[in-house]
């Protein structure tokens, strides 16, 4: 086979998600929240602080970062749902913190659903002899979740979380973490995935095979130079691609 190692991103690649942290009804929910544990917030009081909050954290680790070369800094957002707490002289302990996170996202969230043939696709690829890994920008308190709740956590023989190194694609540092880990040869492994940047720049940078597809959350952005592209979401296709 080609690619005896297959690399995935996960939101708008093999999951559609569509989520309104501006929405006012959320912040009325959180605020309601906060303040049933004792944090007396106002919606708008609430929002407001929670932006600073990601806006400083990004910032201090972006501060903290070696060079320009490594210059995608990630959070986690754990600790804003925790300093939330702090603002109003509280303590939150780190389950309490995971709770405030899961209200978060599931109030967020307008929908959440898998592409048509994403599960096909992944038990396509182990069933041929291929493995089969997650590479995604995001939360962990979010993520782990979700993989779980679309039953697809146990289809991916390892799992990279990028709030849990603090870098995110398209970082080297978070792709090598993977292939060093796993030793993967490059040369052996295609990422997929939906951004240009992330996923196809990225990937190409640490001597990968890419696959682009574009999807209805994709980057609004001229088509990347990878090995391959799809011009719309067509994981029967990319099934095809991945498996020859």
């Amino acid at each position: 086979m080609k690619y005896p190692y297959c690399i995935f991103d996960l939101y708008g690649t093999l999951v559609d998600i569509h989520t309104d942290e501006g929405s006012p009804l959320l912040w009325e929910k959180m605020a309601l929240f906060y303040s049933a544990y004792g944090a007396l917030y106002q919606p708008e009081e609430l929002k407001t602080a929670y932006f600073r909050l990601v806006r400083q954290e990004v910032d201090e680790s972006r501060a903290l970062r070696q060079n320009d070369f490594e210059g995608h800094p990630e959070i986690r957002l754990e600790r804003i749902f925790a300093a939330l707490f702090q603002e109003k002289n509280l303590e939150a302990d780190p389950d309490m913190a995971l709770h405030m996170g899961h209200l978060f996202r599931r109030h967020s969230m307008e929908y959440i659903r898998l592409y048509d043939g994403a599960e096909e696709l992944l038990r396509a690829l182990r069933a041929n002899g291929q493995k089969v890994y997650l590479l995604t920008n995001a939360q962990r308190i979010f993520t782990e979740m979700e993989l779980r709740d679309l039953k697809i956590d146990a289809l991916f023989d390892g799992i990279w979380i990028s709030s849990d190194y603090g870098c995110k694609k398209p970082d080297p540092k978070f792709f090598h973490l993977l292939l060093d880990s796993c030793k993967i040869p490059p040369e052996q492994a295609i990422m997929v995935g939906n951004d240009g940047v992330c996923d196809v720049q990225g990937g190409k940078a640490v001597g990968l095979s890419t696959l682009y597809i574009r999807s209805n959350i994709s980057p609004k952005e001229p088509l990347p130079d990878a090995d391959y592209v799809l011009e719309s979401m067509d994981l029967k296709k990319a099934q095809q691609i991945l498996t020859q």
